[in-house]
């Protein structure tokens, strides 16, 4: 069981006893774990059973749910809802699919820049190192892919935040910090600092790079093997046509399986990246949860990294059928 109260993280410095019972009646605290669970389930799912009883947790208020109701039976009434995923300790009641909301967009756009850079010069340097294979310069991509990969997230932003923000400041005009939303010095207006996003997009994309050149490079090198590239060099066709518009599609299968499985992750391990460029995701804000054990933010950020995770793995699947045709959705 995890350390600390609930109740009295949220009540703070001025919490005494009844007060601690009260809130602890009004969120289910003072109930056994196991009941504790099926409260839980019944707040995440669309369908769900709520009390005619004010008194209960699961008592069908305006401020908690926005529901429609079906029918009601003794004293249980079901409804259809959105799924509620509870309200933050720390943030004086704030709604945690609202912490979320403001949150997942930055981290969007950072995933989305960071897997951009992955795939452009990813399958840039993969198709340069297949066609000079074990020549210098698929060996220097190799070296640097493979560093690449080796390197640590949290390392590679720290070695980044201090050598381009601090040391080439004068240089890049990069920050060590910063998020995409800034207030202006007089704290009036929102601008946008598309800069801020170079560096964090980088670091982020530096593991899912030299992924996406050794599976471009390995997977190229297979497929020009095949036979119908032989008949298409025997056709006469120039070697950038036959990359174009032969062997490169055939050769994104597994790169395209890889980017999915990055993409996802990325939702999840920009935790370290955010937290320390200061940018304003989901990642930084699971961070200060764990620090503060905002437990609700925790497991509300958690469910939807694993539900945006399943929506874009099946989204891989539709991609695969236009790759390669052979592939079938049943």
């Amino acid at each position: 069981m995890l350390p600390g109260d609930p109740a009295q993280m949220m009540l703070g410095q001025n919490e005494d006893s009844e007060q601690v019972a009260i809130v602890k009646a009004k969120y289910g605290f003072d109930k056994p774990i196991s009941t504790q669970y099926l409260y839980y389930l019944n707040d995440l799912s669309p369908v769900s059973f709520h009390s005619t009883n004010t008194q209960d947790y699961t008592f069908l208020s305006n401020g908690k749910y926005t529901a429609s109701k079906l029918f009601t039976i003794g004293n249980t009434t079901t409804v259809i809802k959105f799924p509620y995923l509870r309200e933050s300790f720390t943030k004086q009641g704030k709604k945690v699919s609202q912490v979320i909301g403001e949150t997942l967009p930055n981290t969007a756009v950072l995933a989305v820049s960071s897997i951009l850079i992955a795939i452009t010069f990813g399958v840039i340097f993969g198709i340069i190192s297949a066609l000079y294979k074990d020549q210098w310069i698929d060996k220097t991509i190799q070296i640097f892919s493979t560093l690449g990969m080796s390197v640590p997230s949290f390392f590679s932003a720290i070695l980044f935040a201090w050598l381009f923000g601090f040391v080439f400041h004068k240089y890049t005009n990069l920050e060590m910090i910063g998020s995409l939303y800034e207030l202006d010095d007089f704290g009036d207006r929102v601008h946008i600092k598309w800069k801020n996003l170079i560096l964090p997009a980088i670091v982020l994309g530096i593991r899912p790079l030299a992924v996406v050149i050794q599976l471009m490079r390995n997977s190229l090198l297979e497929v020009f093997n095949q036979d119908y590239i032989r008949t298409a060099r025997a056709k006469g066709l120039s070697e950038f046509q036959i990359i174009k518009k032969h062997a490169v599609k055939n050769a994104l299968n597994p790169v395209v399986t890889a980017i999915s499985g990055w993409f996802a992750s990325m939702l999840a391990g920009a935790v370290f990246v955010e937290y320390i460029f200061g940018w304003n995701g989901l990642g930084k804000e699971i961070v200060n949860a764990l620090n503060t054990l905002d437990l609700p933010v925790i497991m509300g950020s958690v469910l939807v990294i694993a539900l945006l995770f399943i929506i874009i793995n099946i989204f891989v699947d539709v991609i695969y059928g236009w790759l390669d045709p052979k592939v079938k959705l049943e």
